[in-house]
């Protein structure tokens, strides 16, 4: 009963396989393997885009921070939402790799609003020389939250952005289980909304370790080429990286692995939501969802050898207390596991 994140998942045996292929033999480095022309061409097709520029990095972090420093200047700021990854979880790394852009949190939750955002836009450069100036807008899909963006609510995001002249970026670490859970395609949920770069993941759906970043424009191509290589993450190896989302793009499994991970989910939530004293947040829609259960419910859990996330005090205290966990499904979670971890929570 593994729930603690889908980045703790196996990697999908074809794309094992697909990296032991690869090592049979030599191969260009630094991305000139034949391989990763395939990549290219893959990507290019999934997302309506023959221009579009096709890199490979090996985390998402890598992915989200490249990716803002090719569409942002170190005096501008980045807009994104208070509980995004790039400002919780990756270490002051968009500050750094940027050369100093700083963060403009906008106010609200794992969702942001268009009139949030607005305000936030409003709120900077106003100050001249003194002030920071404005830069992208981050965007996540699926959220840190476990939110699903509709497409609708993207569009409404992209235009304040472009209403002011801003890129915007999407950071797409569970970009497949947002685009299963819509129903749509990858050009309907990016480039046809307003969308300039975006990061696109595949560790966390069964990659050992790649994220594409994706940039419609490819004028942004050299610098972004610069920009990895300057930062130490330009592969030698590459071949590795492009057998991983070679093998990911190929025969849809990649949306087959979504479609696996956000059905897990929803098992997992129907199961628990008439639960006594369990309250889901929000609609969750992929594979990530945070649940209040009561102390008691989560050391029931943790006795039987559920792994995952509590927020607060772990361990003996009031069982009644209400308590939020983190609950987290990947493309291997199995019918069992959910069952089970549903039926040790009843009790």
């Amino acid at each position: 009963m593994f729930f603690a994140s889908d980045n703790a998942g196996p990697g999908h045996p074809a794309i094992m396989d697909a990296m032991v292929a690869a090592n049979d033999g030599y191969a260009m480095p630094y991305g000139a393997d034949p391989i990763m022309d395939r990549v290219r061409d893959k990507v290019r097709a999934a997302f309506e885009a023959p221009e579009a520029a096709v890199y490979l990095v090996a985390t998402g972090t890598t992915a989200n921070v490249l990716a803002l420093a090719t569409l942002c200047q170190p005096w501008q700021t980045v807009f994104c939402s208070p509980v995004a990854h790039i400002h919780e979880d990756e270490c002051n790394s968009p500050e750094f790799y940027t050369g100093g852009a700083k963060l403009t949190l906008v106010p609200g939750g794992d969702k942001m609003t268009p009139e949030a955002l607005r305000a936030a836009i409003l709120a900077e450069e106003v100050r001249g020389v003194h002030g920071p100036q404005r830069g992208p807008v981050s965007i996540t899909q699926v959220t840190e939250r476990g939110g699903v963006y509709t497409l609708d609510e993207l569009a409404a995001l992209t235009a304040v952005a472009k209403e002011y002249g801003l890129p915007v970026h999407l950071d797409g670490a569970r970009f497949a289980n947002g685009l299963v859970a819509l129903g749509c395609s990858p050009a309907e949920m990016t480039w046809k909304l307003g969308v300039d770069a975006v990061s696109f993941g595949g560790t966390k759906n069964g990659c050992p370790g790649v994220e594409a970043v994706v940039f419609f424009d490819p004028d942004k191509a050299m610098e972004f080429e610069y920009r990895r290589k300057r930062g130490g993450h330009l592969f030698s190896k590459h071949r590795y990286l492009s057998a991983q989302m070679d093998a990911y793009l190929t025969d849809g499994l990649w949306l087959d692995l979504a479609r696996a991970a956000n059905a897990a989910a929803a098992r997992l939530r129907d199961g628990l939501a008439d639960l006594p004293g369990v309250a889901i947040h929000g609609d969750p829609q992929g594979n990530m969802m945070f649940v209040d259960m009561p102390r008691a419910m989560h050391q029931r859990l943790k006795e039987a050898g559920a792994v995952y996330y509590i927020w607060g005090e772990d361990g003996p205290g009031d069982p009644d207390e209400i308590q939020m966990g983190r609950l987290v499904c990947n493309w291997a979670t199995t019918e069992a596991e959910v069952d089970r971890f549903v039926a040790v929570a009843k009790g």
